[in-house]
């Protein structure tokens, strides 16, 4: 295969590529999602994981209809990645895609579940065991050397539950072995201290070396010695070398010239004779020692292919698990059936809590879902334990619901939803919410919530609202999330505060041509407006939910219920807004302004909403 046919791929590219890597281990590293091959062949970590992402789950990609909907799947992997416990696992992570079958999206699940479990399980001395383990890998460049010894150090844990099962099956006698062979290889060189006979010999030759190097000062300190006649400079001589050089007699005396016109022709002999004949016996010896080490690693070839796979295999499996305890994540359920639905019981956002935000967890649902008063019998949600995440970075602080859904007002089947209420109350964070389970579960992944139904879908559009009010924006926005719908496959729409771009009259006709069409094409959506009184009458399929406000805290701050009341349109609530800009005025002029337009919402309200927030002080 050509590299240029994978996506991303182009000649500039492709000469990196192979200048570096050569074609086939390049093809190599883009089938296997290898981010840092193609970084050490000099690309950016940006572009290897683009090509990467589409070379292994190009089709996946494809489901992200829309640039929002691609920022949320980012931003949900740099979260992920933080939780990395390895850079190679953290590249792994960053080329995560969602999957297109339930199948597989099964499977990455119990993987990563089982790894969760695993981890939650262990005390605190064998997390600290592990991580030092990866660290120590990360430090050494994640090289084969390393996993041998990181699969060894995890062996020494004791730790055999879940992925690490795969370590207790690994033949710890052959990569001991082999540990010591790779510590000893660097580049085809032995290296000091893998043979001490290598390391005599070296040792000597080096010493031979500095002293030809000195040769003339090594005669002048013999003849400042005393040593006058030949005889008794040939034996002074003899003696300093077998001082400094560790060389043998035998090997001096070998290495000594007959017929020597002068003692510097004498001593430059023999210093030429030794280096070479300790040159040939280490280039010898060192033969010798890398072929028996070489030897031992081909005898352990497969012992260490499975070491690195499985400490490879648990650290992406370890981070993804670490990942879904800080955030307290839990299996969805995938519904295939001919009814699509996306359903949510007390799911909270992940990026607000990476945020260190509290959270309100929340309870939604489209389409024929599952949601039922008994799964939503509890008065509020308690704060999560904290045991069993506590090597995560980020612990989620739930706040109890003051409203908490009752079986009276679940959620219909309705597909479609248009979902409306109080500035600041959430909406926008209902719907990247939803958009982060739906992507996680199709990535296989755990998802933020107590429970969650999710039917994958072929086009995620999630739109964010965009203040830019041009005729430019409102039809790239239209082609943005239009052809989605058009295309005959499962869509989700999130579309957020569409009215922002277009005047109110035209934004109330399209929003409610948008609402319909989702509706005649069998989709799943949640269209969040303000327009909710100009889109009437909606088709039976569609229903208004509704966010409140309920008043001012003693700080003057807007309490909210973030969860959604099903079937009941949403009010605004500028006399909470107008209320805090008049007990927050500097001076009588501004406090003045303000009370002239509390009038336009009637100063009883604004007195009342002062007064509450006091008393609940």
């Amino acid at each position: 295969m050509r590299l240029e046919a994978y996506w991303g791929v182009g000649p500039k590219t492709r000469e990196a590529l192979t200048d570096t890597l050569g074609t086939e281990r390049a093809i190599r590293a883009i089938e296997g999602g290898d981010v840092r091959a193609l970084t050490d062949a000099g690309l950016s970590r940006g572009r290897a994981t683009r090509i990467l992402r589409r070379a292994t789950g190009g089709e996946g990609m494809d489901t992200l209809a829309t640039s929002d909907a691609r920022a949320a799947y980012k931003e949900l992997l740099d979260l992920a990645v933080d939780h990395a416990v390895t850079d190679r696992a953290a590249d792994r992570i960053r080329v995560l895609t969602p999957l297109t079958s339930v199948e597989a999206m099964e499977a990455r699940l119990d993987d990563v579940l089982a790894a969760r479990d695993a981890w939650k399980s262990l005390a605190d001395d064998d997390r600290e065991t592990v991580l030092a383990a990866y660290e120590q890998y990360d430090d050494r460049d994640g090289s084969e050397r390393a996993a041998v010894e990181a699969a060894l150090a995890l062996c020494e844990s004791g730790v055999e539950t879940g992925p690490f099962e795969t370590i207790a099956d690994l033949e710890t006698d052959a990569l001991e072995a082999a540990a010591a062979a790779l510590g000893a290889l660097k580049d085809g060189r032995v290296q000091e201290g893998a043979d001490e006979e290598l390391d005599r010999l070296r040792s000597a030759l080096g010493a031979v070396e500095d002293m030809d190097a000195n040769a003339l000062q090594v005669i002048e300190d013999l003849r400042s010695d005393g040593v006058g006649d030949v005889t008794a400079f040939r034996d002074a001589f003899e003696d300093r070398l077998l001082e400094e050089t560790q060389v043998t007699i035998d090997q001096v005396r070998e290495a000594m010239p007959t017929e020597a016109t002068d003692a510097t022709d004498f001593v430059g002999g023999t210093l030429r004779s030794l280096r070479s004949d300790l040159t040939s016996a280490v280039d010898e010896r060192e033969a010798t020692v890398r072929s028996d080490l070489e030897t031992t690693l081909e005898d352990a070839r497969e012992a260490i292919d499975r070491a690195v796979a499985a400490v490879d295999d648990i650290a992406f499996h370890l981070s993804l698990a670490r990942f879904a305890l800080a955030y307290d994540c839990t299996r969805p359920t995938f519904r295939t059936g001919d009814e699509a639905a996306v359903s949510v019981v007390r799911a909270t956002n992940v990026a607000l809590a990476a945020r260190g935000e509290s959270v309100q967890p929340v309870t939604y649902a489209l389409g024929e879902h599952g949601v039922t008063g008994e799964a939503l019998d509890t008065e509020g949600v308690e704060a999560l334990e904290a045991g069993g995440g506590t090597d995560a970075a980020t612990r989620i602080e739930l706040e109890p619901r003051s409203n908490p859904v009752t079986e009276e007002e679940l959620p219909g089947d309705e597909r479609v939803a248009v979902l409306t209420g109080a500035n600041s109350g959430g909406k926008t964070t209902l719907l990247e919410t939803l958009c982060q389970v739906v992507l996680l579960a199709t990535m296989g992944l755990p998802v933020p919530a107590d429970r969650a139904e999710v039917t994958p879908v072929d086009a995620l559009v999630f739109h964010r609202r965009h203040a830019s009010f041009n005729a430019g924006v409102l039809e790239s926005t239209l082609r943005s999330i239009v052809p989605p719908l058009s295309s005959g496959g499962r869509t989700l729409m999130l579309v957020d505060e569409f009215e922002a771009i277009t005047e109110p009259g035209s934004a109330a006709d399209l929003l409610h041509g948008l609402v319909r069409l989702t509706v005649e094409r069998d989709a799943l959506g949640v269209f969040v407006t303000h327009l909710a009184d100009d889109l009437e009458p909606l088709p039976p399929e569609a229903r208004v939910d509704g966010i409140f406000a309920e008043g001012l805290n003693p700080d003057l701050e807007l309490l909210v219920d973030y969860q959604p009341r099903f079937g009941t349109v949403g009010r605004s609530t500028p006399e909470f807004i107008v209320s805090r800009l008049v007990a927050n005025a500097e001076d009588r002029s501004e406090r003045a302004g303000f009370e002239t337009l509390g009038e336009a919402v009637g100063n009883d309200v604004i007195q009342r909403t002062l007064a509450d927030a006091r008393w609940s002080g």
